[in-house]
């Protein structure tokens, strides 16, 4: 009789453990979910291989976000403004003129360079951007 009681007393107890647990394995999960969708900041990594939801940059956006179409559109004419104000300079000394990053300007080079409103040349690290025409 004792030891079915003991039993009992132990199903119990893990019964109330395992319902305490379930409670905050929801609660962590809610709160992650809600960390990751931006109503509580950033989630901070937890564990080898944890996914943590994009973490802003410095330039305002997660990494491999898009910019708006209207932002990128400045940046070209910015960068195409600092290329016909001073030809033969490289992508480097040009961020630095705009106060952005190489990687920043990448796409608009890219565009201006298609567009043939800009060429270059150089390779790699010494090309030289310079108005086309």
């Amino acid at each position: 009789m004792a030891t079915a009681n003991f039993d009992r007393q132990i199903r119990k107890t893990i019964e109330a453990f395992v319902e305490e647990l379930s409670g905050l394995v929801r609660a962590a999960a809610l709160q992650s979910v809600t960390e990751a969708f931006g109503a509580g900041g950033v989630p901070v990594r937890r564990g080898r291989g944890a996914v943590a939801a994009p973490v802003p940059t410095s330039r305002g956006r997660a990494k491999g976000q898009k910019r708006a179409p209207e932002a990128l559109a400045q940046l070209t004419e910015s960068l195409l403004s600092a290329i016909k104000a001073s030809p033969g300079q490289r992508m480097e000394e040009i961020a630095k003129g705009l106060g952005t990053s190489t990687g920043e300007l990448t796409l608009p080079a890219k565009k201006l360079l298609a567009e043939k409103k800009i060429k270059t040349k150089g390779e790699r690290r010494a090309t030289k951007y310079y108005p086309a025409g």
